[in-house]
């Protein structure tokens, strides 16, 4: 199964991801993982991306692009993934359609979670100080937020247009809510 799953951050989508990677035996792939992993290593990658992160900025669209085709391409992937924070414009589903045309491999779902904003910014402070995230300042959340609704949030309008649209509401008991994937995409995908 090749899944997004996509929603305002804060939402859960790493932890409905995690819960979607154990069920169906895929990997979680997160953008932002990749990100802080090359920002900790301080790679080349880490340092340039590093600069748009920490002003709450999104990383242009040519290298998280590269980034995500390189990912979807390893052995672990073949029989399909979750990913986690892409694409985040129109200009990146194009991306990603050409990606999964190039691989052979169709896109199955797109999982929405979705949140009241107020709700979003508690549990985005709550991670910030549980996880030490520099990039989960007040301003920066805020921030985020609002280009999550300008420019993500109606990709959701073209992935319910071509039918693979599921959309859960991602305030609850994890647990049910992962079950609530799962029977939504079953019911789908049947």
């Amino acid at each position: 199964m090749r899944l997004l799953i996509m929603g305002p951050q804060g939402v859960g989508k790493g932890t409905q991801a995690a819960q979607l990677s154990e069920h169906y035996s895929i990997p979680a792939i997160s953008t932002g993982d990749i990100f802080r992993y090359n920002l900790k290593n301080k790679t080349e990658l880490g340092k340039e991306a590093g600069a748009y992160i920490e002003k709450g900025e999104l990383v242009p669209d040519e290298l998280t692009n590269r980034i995500v085709e390189d990912r979807l391409a390893k052995d672990d992937a073949k029989n399909g993934w979750i990913l986690d924070g892409y694409p985040r414009n129109a200009s990146q589903v194009e991306a990603l359609d050409t990606i999964l045309a190039k691989l052979g491999t169709p896109l199955d779902a797109v999982v929405a979670l979705d949140a009241e904003r107020g709700i979003l910014l508690e549990r985005m402070k709550k991670r910030a100080q549980i996880e030490g995230r520099s990039d989960d300042t007040p301003d920066v959340i805020a921030k985020r937020l609002d280009v999550y609704e300008k420019e993500t949030a109606p990709l959701l309008k073209a992935y319910e247009e071509r039918g693979v649209l599921v959309t859960v509401n991602g305030v609850g008991d994890i647990s049910e809510i992962a079950h609530s994937i799962f029977d939504k995409l079953d019911a789908k995908t049947a």
